[in-house]
């Protein structure tokens, strides 16, 4: 059963925000990491850039749609939302009127429910019916069900205890149904969490009996990203945590294992699109155009996302920086 939930909301002349902080059924747990329910309904469209995390992203969107722009690749405007382990920005835009549930996952539990080799949803951004092997194979009762009618289903329910309640049970369901992730990689990536990629991959291939190709292997198989960029996506989503806490950039650098202030700069320009100053300023000043609504992270304790001036479309660089 989910364990209770958290609500923060607000109202004012600019509209009302609601979110709803609740964590997964014990059985899910700790592959599926938290859900959060969100209902906005503002007076102007919204604009947020999100950084890459340890994690992997469902949406299951009621209704309205959201557009999420990579460096790279053509945008895509899509109501439920799949995005997989990153090492790149993204920046997802509405009209200002969003409801739907946010799915946390660690990425090998990601590689369960969907059973498709992670390496192909690198830096992706996609409609989980549309994954080769999506979740409309896995039965739930009496039926099939696809993310869209998972997300309707919830969305005529009354409280956000109850949808919890139902995605807790669809969600072990899924589970049971998938595709079994290797006992040794979670225990590799959850050594790589804990030590904020600071464990050298040699290191952890030994921990777990494997060589270094097939810990490689397996890696991008289950979570993705080859251990050693993983290390790097943990490293700055340590060090954008200690930014946003006061401490400074060099201070930061050394904690996190940067070999000086000016990688850790080159880090984060290449994985954030802006620079340190930039994200830390950003979060202390968010933009006038977003009075009264707060920037709310994906994760938990963690610096994941920035406000953005609203008005247009997002534009990156060449060098993935958004404009």
């Amino acid at each position: 059963m989910t364990s209770a939930v958290r609500v923060r909301s607000g109202q004012g002349a600019w509209g009302a925000w609601e979110t709803v902080l609740a964590r997964p059924d014990p059985r899910l747990r700790p592959g599926v990491i938290s859900y959060r329910g969100i209902r906005l309904n503002l007076d102007r469209p919204r604009r947020r850039l999100e950084a890459p995390i340890g994690a992997a992203t469902l949406l299951l969107g009621f209704e309205q749609p959201v557009r999420v722009s990579r460096s790279g690749r053509a945008p895509v405007t899509l109501v439920s939302v799949y995005s997989g382990p990153t090492t790149t920005p993204a920046v997802g835009e509405h009209s200002g009127r969003l409801s739907g549930i946010e799915v946390l996952m660690a990425p090998w539990a990601s590689f369960t429910l969907f059973g498709t080799p992670l390496y192909e949803l690198i830096d992706r951004t996609i409609d989980p019916d549309d994954l080769p092997h999506a979740l409309a194979t896995r039965r739930v009762g009496d039926r099939r069900n696809t993310v869209r009618e998972l997300s309707a289903a919830l969305a005529s329910l009354p409280t956000w205890e109850e949808r919890f309640g139902f995605l807790d049970d669809v969600l072990v369901r899924w589970s049971e149904a998938g595709t079994p992730s290797s006992a040794r990689v979670v225990r590799a990536w959850s050594e790589l969490v804990r030590t904020w990629g600071a464990v050298p991959v040699r290191s952890l291939a030994e921990e777990v009996g494997w060589s270094v190709r097939h810990l490689e292997n397996r890696f991008r198989e289950q979570i993705g990203l080859g251990p050693k960029v993983a290390a790097r996506v943990l490293r700055l989503q340590r060090a954008r945590r200690l930014l946003t806490e006061g401490r400074g950039q060099a201070e930061t650098a050394a904690i996190c294992g940067f070999y000086d202030q000016a990688h850790l700069s080159g880090e984060f320009r290449a994985m954030t699109g802006c620079t340190p100053r930039e994200f830390t300023m950003a979060r202390v000043i968010p933009p006038v155009s977003q009075p009264g609504v707060p920037t709310v992270d994906r994760m938990t304790g963690e610096a994941t996302s920035l406000l953005l001036t609203s008005g247009r479309s997002a534009v990156f660089s060449k060098t993935g920086r958004v404009r």
